[in-house]
């Protein structure tokens, strides 16, 4: 029987990577989303802010392509794609990346609004949907399928280390809205692109992490 996962070392791992890749992770988040972000001023209505949103979701799942591509890049030690490698890399499975993170949206989002627990089981059992796509180039429904596969008899080490991800976001974002009370619209406008940026790789650093991870555990490799 292989070891359980180590949510610590993880968590460390996720960590270290962000540290040492901080100024690419960080302005390619930040160019690519000031889009949606300007778009959302710019409009100042409800459907201005439905297309930003949706902007968002296409931006934000194609970045996280790239994130996990970077993850790869780095087992060895060091990144030797330059970003436009690294997104380029991403655009073959583009459409299917999209696919996989409107089903789980759909279904952790349903999941949760019912009785919350199918949500966070959801959310264990697909934790590695994405990196399975970008680096075993699956399908859809294949992702799905993979994803359980590699997570079976991990599951609690897998929810820890997404409770921990999840909640250091959150707590981030808690820390900038009262932070930001009071402050006009641009400033609090421009403050948040900031945190977006600073946090958008956070969830795809984590699981591509976990993926190799996870891999490990059964003793396959990718």
């Amino acid at each position: 029987m292989s070891p359980l996962l180590d949510p610590g070392a993880v968590i460390t791992r996720a960590v270290s990577i962000y540290r040492d890749n901080f100024a690419i992770l960080f302005w390619a988040a930040a160019a690519l989303f000031v889009v949606p972000a300007v778009l959302a001023i710019a409009l100042n209505s409800t459907a201005g802010t439905a297309v930003a949103s949706v902007l968002t979701l296409v931006i934000g799942t194609f970045y996280q392509g790239m994130v996990v591509e970077l993850v790869r890049d780095v087992r060895d030690g060091r990144r030797d794609s330059s970003l436009g490698q690294l997104f380029g890399s991403v655009t073959p499975v583009a459409i299917t990346l999209l696919a996989v993170a409107i089903l789980y949206g759909l279904g952790v989002g349903i999941g949760i609004a019912l009785l919350v627990i199918p949500g966070l089981f959801l959310m264990t059992i697909w934790a590695v949907t994405a990196p399975v796509v970008v680096i075993e180039r699956s399908s859809v429904l294949g992702a799905f399928t993979r994803s359980q596969d590699l997570v079976r008899g991990n599951g609690w080490p897998v929810f820890t280390v997404i409770l921990f991800a999840i909640v250091g976001i959150e707590i981030v974002r808690f820390l900038v809205q009262a932070l930001t009370t009071g402050l006009g619209d641009g400033a609090s406008a421009v403050i948040t692109w900031a945190v977006t940026a600073a946090t958008a790789p956070i969830s795809a650093l984590v699981a591509a992490v976990l993926y190799y991870a996870l891999l490990d555990r059964h003793g396959r490799d990718a």
